[in-house]
């Protein structure tokens, strides 16, 4: 009774302190993996930097919007063990998460889109190798969009509107406009791009008569990046949706909802994408370089 009155009076001084040790377990090793592949994979593309093509700055983009948000994880897993105060630093936080996860999701489209266009129509791919100025465009306008919305949005995650920095109150719902920016033009546009121009790659080259390892791996790799995609972006959409129209129960402030719990697993399990991207897309990035010469 004492702890919960305490957790009463914490809530009404706003100074809310959830802690969360398996969330903080859970990030722990996502930071430790996904800050030296996606700082290892960085390096191997600077290093390169004098024979650059657009695929490369495509493949640039994607590991440092990964190596962004892994960079803020350890506020997260500070948050966990010992709390954070409601400050507008935690509405920061959270939109440095979610600006860099949709740079992530939108230029692992892009790059789709550009792998597709290359197996599509080779000979003039490499007519336009030395013609970086298009990826720099998208990459830029990525980030344009990304933080466009995130600015236009910044009040849904306001210091008033959080039960904890990096959680909002259940009883305070995203603005549905924020909501289907976030599902449609975030995740399900890039997630049709994605499974559409994988799709075409993979049955393209089926058709060659090329039996090579490269080839197998190639399509392997591709198949997988898909796959990826779905896992770890679906979940955390899926969620958004369920808790927007989730009703809180009695108490709301002090029970965590099934529903909620399915919310921050989801959280993490597309924060493991940072780490899965910088294994594939460089493998297959190598593969491509050596097969196609994009």
């Amino acid at each position: 009774m004492d702890s919960h009155l305490l957790q009463i009076n914490m809530y009404v001084n706003n100074t809310t302190c959830h802690v969360d040790i398996m969330q903080g377990v859970a990030y722990s090793p996502l930071l430790l993996l996904g800050f030296l592949l996606n700082s290892a994979a960085l390096y191997a593309f600077i290093a390169k930097r004098d024979s650059w093509t657009d695929t490369h700055i495509y493949m640039l983009n994607l590991a440092a919007a990964d190596l962004a948000l892994i960079l803020f994880l350890p506020f997260r897993i500070y948050d966990a063990f010992h709390c954070l105060s409601k400050t507008y630093f935690c509405t920061f936080l959270i939109s440095t998460h979610y600006i860099n996860m949709y740079a992530s999701i939108m230029t692992s489209a892009a790059i789709s889109v550009h792998r597709c266009v290359a197996v599509r129509f080779p000979l003039q791919d490499r007519a336009r190798r030395k013609k970086k100025a298009a990826a720099l465009a998208v990459c830029l306008t990525i980030w344009v969009v990304v933080v466009a919305i995130c600015v236009l949005f910044h009040e849904s995650n306001t210091p008033q509107n959080l039960w904890t920095c990096y959680e909002r109150c259940k009883n305070k719902r995203l603005p549905l406009e924020f909501l289907l920016t976030l599902v449609f033009l975030g995740f399900f546009t890039p997630l049709l791009i994605i499974v559409f121009c994988s799709s075409y790659t993979i049955c393209t080259l089926l058709k060659t008569d090329d039996n090579s390892v490269e080839k197998k791996n190639i399509i392997g790799i591709v198949r997988a990046n898909m796959i990826v995609f779905i896992v770890c972006y679906t979940p955390i959409h899926t969620a958004l949706v369920l808790t927007y129209y989730d009703q809180p129960p009695p108490g709301w402030q002090f029970n965590i909802t099934t529903t909620h719990k399915f919310l921050l697993l989801s959280e993490w399990i597309a924060t493991t994408n940072c780490c899965l991207d910088s294994i594939s897309y460089y493998f297959l990035l190598k593969l491509f370089s050596r097969d196609r010469g994009v």
